[in-house]
């Protein structure tokens, strides 16, 4: 796939989550689910805020923050890419991410006195 088509899936001007937050997590989910794969180009920070309807610096930070973490790298005067052969350490730092998020997430439930069935049960029904 074309970085230049990757679309960001959910982004939410409302949440509590900062939006280039958002922007940078469906970045690296996409490279770690091989939506976006090395060397692909990412689209412009002017055209990714016109898109989402956000301020061109919220996307320049989120590209900044993924240029630091790795994820991608800016060509002058030719755009931001994912990095070369990324894909599977960013797996692993997203699948690490989201296991210590589901553990956190699984010890606030046990204490509010939800059981292992109930647990199941809307994991199970998140998962749909």
């Amino acid at each position: 796939m074309n970085g230049e088509l990757f679309m960001l899936e959910e982004i939410d001007v409302h949440s509590t989550v900062p939006v280039y937050t958002q922007i940078e997590k469906q970045v690296q989910f996409a490279i770690a689910a091989g939506r976006l794969r090395s060397e692909d180009r990412l689209p412009s920070v002017r055209e990714l805020s016109e898109r989402l309807g956000i301020n061109p610096n919220t996307v320049a930070k989120a590209y900044r923050d993924l240029q630091l973490m790795g994820w991608v790298s800016a060509r002058r005067n030719m755009g931001i890419f994912v990095t070369k052969n990324c894909e599977e350490r960013c797996k692993e730092d997203c699948r690490r991410r989201v296991v210590e998020e589901l553990f956190q997430v699984v010890s606030e439930a046990k204490a509010a006195g939800m059981d292992e069935k109930e647990i199941g049960g809307l994991a199970k029904k998140a998962y749909s």
